[in-house]
């Protein structure tokens, strides 16, 4: 979120919360993206906010609560408020429950891979209209062929990551695996560790694709608790999601700590893995990059 817009979306969540009867008389910020969260105190509880324009709140709940009733380890709406979403100057608000983390503040591989089962399990009992991954990639895409966007990447790495999208998309859908609704972002800083146990976060980015897709995200020990996965699909799903978030991080209005410098580390990790994997390359590697 825009350093100008933070104080008042602070004051929306805090208003919102009082006004629906908890008491907020402090907000602490505990993570600042394309939305922001706040802890409200003495109430606490985590306030979500987001530009009006921008935001699929009422998605993100309605996936939540569906989860959250079928056993899934997802983080729980705020029993005290009705689960819905709130607009308040320009923002949306929603409300969930505060979990207070625990050690080991880095979930172990094993607990990890079967979080995410049970979750995978819960998601493919949903029947919910969501983009296919392949969207995602596509937007991807659209923000490497816009430069006025991307203004600082050179042309040999913009090819690479098109290219490397573009080829690895098109392997993945060959295979023609089985696909269902995912997280779309399961990586540890979506995961919480609460003493209910590892409870995923953010479903904003909820998709369709095949599970190696979300398993990408996670560390790769994961991966090796997860027997039922297909390693050649988990192998290109790890490069294809590296190649997203790379093109994330060239983007001018990025606001990722130290972005730029992960930018160009993450390049060079792409190239070594399309090299090692034996996978297509986009540029000849006698290229400037």
């Amino acid at each position: 979120m825009q350093a100008s817009e933070v104080p008042r979306a602070v004051a929306a969540a805090m208003s919102t919360a009082s006004s629906l009867g908890l008491t907020a008389d402090d907000a602490i910020v505990l993570h600042d993206s394309n939305k922001l969260t706040l802890r409200l105190l003495p109430c606490d509880v985590l306030a979500r906010v987001a530009p009006v324009a921008h935001q699929v709140a009422r998605f993100e709940i309605e996936i939540a609560r569906r989860l959250a009733a079928s056993g899934c380890p997802v983080a729980a709406v705020e029993p005290r408020v009705e689960p819905r979403v709130h607009e308040r100057d320009g923002f949306v608000v929603t409300f969930w429950t505060y979990y207070e983390p625990v050690p080991p503040h880095e979930v172990p591989a094993a607990g990890y891979a079967d979080a995410l089962e049970r979750l995978h399990a819960g998601m493919r009992r949903l029947d919910v209209p969501v983009p296919h991954f392949t969207d995602r990639v596509e937007q991807a895409q659209r923000l490497l062929a816009n430069r006025d966007h991307t203004p600082a990447l050179a042309d040999a790495d913009r090819e690479l990551l098109s290219g490397t999208l573009r080829n690895l998309t098109r392997r993945i859908g060959e295979r023609g695996g089985a696909e269902q609704v995912l997280h779309g972002e399961p990586h540890p800083g979506n995961l919480l560790t609460t003493k209910n146990g590892p409870l995923f976060i953010d479903f904003e980015t909820c998709c369709r694709g095949p599970v190696e897709f979300d398993l990408a995200h996670a560390p790769e020990e994961v991966g090796e608790h997860c027997p039922g996965a297909d390693p050649d699909v988990l192998r290109e799903c790890r490069i294809l999601v590296l190649a997203m978030i790379t093109t994330w991080r060239w983007d001018r209005g990025d606001q990722f700590p130290d972005g730029r410098r992960l930018g160009t580390q993450w390049l060079g990790r792409i190239r070594a893995a399309l090299d090692r994997n034996g996978l297509e390359g986009s540029v000849p590697r006698d290229r400037p990059s």
